[in-house]
């Protein structure tokens, strides 16, 4: 399964290098959907994205958990909007029920239906544009029969969130920790963010000249990049082992690390690139947002801190 999980993200970083540039991915946060439908329609068609999870008898591409986590990394690196995190946590949840609605499931698989999880209803990940929504409720699932979707305005424009009134639901049934699965699923995309951040902060340095020399040659910039690389790859080992092994405290531990080294790298990729990090046009701020607005996402890092310090005491 490695190999083919290689081939993978190796499909998915071609069609983002040649469909999702910082062009592609402004325009697509600035649409009405705040995502680009073709892209979209491209993973699902030729790359089977919204469909990894989900069993061939379902109509799915039978994959497994990390097939769908590979996909989502390589995304979030250029920070690509899109509904697949979203779409995915729906497919878990109306899977893990007694009897699926294979009809849903298999209009979420083919990308033809987007979906998404409420497990806050006031800052539910691209609710506003989402036909399936599935609804935490203590320790049971339910799908949203009638609900209806504001757009919020946040300070990440690449991720869309939405307010959802619910009015009926229909029962799904016990959750199986649909929120451990999403941890680990945006601690992912998180890493990849943070990889690609620090891979423009050292190009950056390579390239810009002070005193006649080349800011990555100092020895101080050096150490701090050094120390970013640390961060990055240790975090990164954690996520591989909740991938591989999800639990509550290894998806809790992967969030707080991806969460800490993506809010590091990014307020050092500030730092690094000046003046010209905050600007607009340059790609860097969008990185700084995605890291605040992410580490708030699904909840914060001290409740993910707080359930391992749980474990020890």
């Amino acid at each position: 399964m490695s190999e083919e999980r290689d081939l993978l993200r190796d499909t998915v970083t071609a069609l983002v290098e040649k469909h999702a540039g910082p062009e592609a991915v402004r325009a697509a946060m600035e649409s009405e959907r705040g995502y680009d439908e073709n892209l979209w329609t491209l993973l699902c068609e030729q790359v089977g994205a919204a469909a990894l999870v989900v069993p061939e008898e379902l109509g799915g591409a039978g994959g497994e958990f990390g097939d769908a986590a590979a996909v989502i990394e390589a995304l979030g690196r250029n920070l690509v909007p899109t509904p697949l995190l979203a779409t995915t946590l729906a497919e878990l949840a109306l899977l893990s029920a007694a009897d699926p609605d294979e009809e849903t499931i298999c209009a979420l698989a083919e990308g033809t239906s987007i979906g998404t999880i409420a497990f806050d209803a006031d800052y539910v990940l691209g609710g506003d544009v989402a036909d399936v929504i599935i609804v935490v409720d203590g320790d049971q699932l339910a799908r949203a029969t009638s609900f209806e979707s504001h757009a919020l305005t946040t300070m990440d424009p690449t991720r869309r969130l939405a307010r959802v009134e619910v009015r009926d639901t229909q029962p799904i049934g016990p959750d199986p920790g649909i929120a451990d699965l999403a941890a680990i699923l945006l601690a992912a995309e998180q890493i990849g963010a943070a990889s690609r951040c620090l891979d423009l902060t050292v190009a950056y340095t390579k390239d810009r000249v002070q005193f006649g020399r080349p800011i990555g040659s100092f020895q101080a910039l050096k150490h701090r990049m050094a120390d970013m690389y640390v961060l990055v790859q240790s975090a990164h080992a954690v996520i591989h082992d909740a991938i591989a092994n999800p639990t509550p405290t290894s998806a809790a531990l992967a969030r707080f690390c991806a969460t800490e080294a993506f809010d590091a790298v990014a307020a050092e990729a500030v730092q690094m690139h000046g003046g010209i990090a905050i600007t607009w046009e340059h790609d860097i701020q969008l990185y700084f947002k995605r890291a605040h607005g992410s580490a708030q996402l699904l909840g914060p890092p001290r409740e993910h801190l707080r359930r391992l310090e749980a474990e020890v005491l």
